[in-house]
């Protein structure tokens, strides 16, 4: 279904609607002023591809606008570039959300109500505040992508363990030491980006994620890698710079799927710079991944 145009929706406009707020706080009387507050946000929500859309991005925004939390309709809801530091209780009405980018803000936390948003399906809050996820984010069982990167998370609530419907997972830059031991659970992860984190180690239930394409864990102190991650034979880009390897399981060569030593950061493969390796590895790195396989499978 194609998208219904509409002009962008003006600071003058916003700032209107705020006057209408104060005024709505004022008394009773002012009801169709709240009314008609609502209806302005309302003609600016537009359809693309079929999903009623709103944007309020970069619109220097400290607070959300009481009156769009009438606004039940909305599906994709986009918050991000803003100063928003704090999302009321409200955010629960807009029960028909699949979509919600709170990307840049200054969140130092999401409100307990997220649980109500049972059709989510993509969630953007990277680049806030945070410094936990609440639990009642694992009731939103729909999620198919999650980021939560550049924020201040050391560490997941079990709840989103239930989260079987997630396929990508985005939980670099934060402080996380350990991988929470949710991820484990989520089967339908295909990419799981934990770079720049404080990570030593990777446990052995990384065997559990059969479908995982592609694992980022570079710019970490990972010292060592279990050969479980070698069962991963799905995996597609494994990204390993930047840590404190000395050597890589003797059971590597069976991620065929791998296929070469890789430099671009898009490049699909093993990304394994700028580690210790010990001799006789680092020699046989530079004969690329088929070396590499040669030196390590048994004779």
């Amino acid at each position: 279904m194609g998208g219904k145009q509409s002009r962008s929706f003006s600071n003058k406009e916003l700032n209107e609607v705020r006057v209408s707020q104060r005024r709505t706080s004022a008394g009773r009387d002012d009801q169709p002023s709240r009314s008609s507050a609502a209806e302005r946000i309302r003609r600016h929500a537009t359809v693309h591809f079929g999903y009623s859309t709103l944007s309020l991005a970069q619109r220097a925004l400290d607070e959300t606008p009481t009156e769009l939390w009438e606004l039940r309709e909305l599906q994709k809801l986009n918050l991000s570039m803003n100063s928003l530091c704090s999302l009321p209780p409200a955010l629960g009405a807009l029960d028909n959300l699949v979509i919600l980018n709170l990307w840049g803000n200054n969140l130092s936390s999401l409100p307990p109500e997220i649980s109500l948003l049972k059709k989510l399906r993509v969630l953007f809050a990277c680049r806030n505040r945070l410094r936990e996820v609440p639990e009642e984010l694992g009731s939103c069982t729909c999620l198919e992508v999650l980021s939560l990167a550049n924020n201040q998370i050391t560490g997941l609530p079990g709840s989103l363990a239930t989260m079987h419907n997630l396929t990508k997972l985005n939980l670099s830059h934060n402080r996380i030491v350990h991988i929470p031991t949710c991820v484990y659970s989520m089967k339908g992860l295909v990419f799981l980006h934990l770079a720049c984190n404080r990570l030593e180690t990777i446990a052995d239930q990384i065997q559990d994620l059969v479908n995982l394409k592609i694992l980022i864990v570079e710019g970490n102190s990972i010292h060592t890698l279990p050969k479980t991650l070698c069962f991963l034979e799905s995996l597609e880009l494994l990204n390993v710079d930047f840590n404190d390897l000395q050597s890589v399981p003797m059971e590597m060569y069976l991620l065929s799927k791998l296929g070469r030593l890789a430099c671009h950061p898009l490049d699909k493969g093993l990304h394994i710079i700028h580690n210790p390796l010990l001799k006789p590895i680092k020699e046989v790195l530079q004969g690329g991944l088929s070396a590499l396989y040669n030196y390590l499978k048994p004779t």
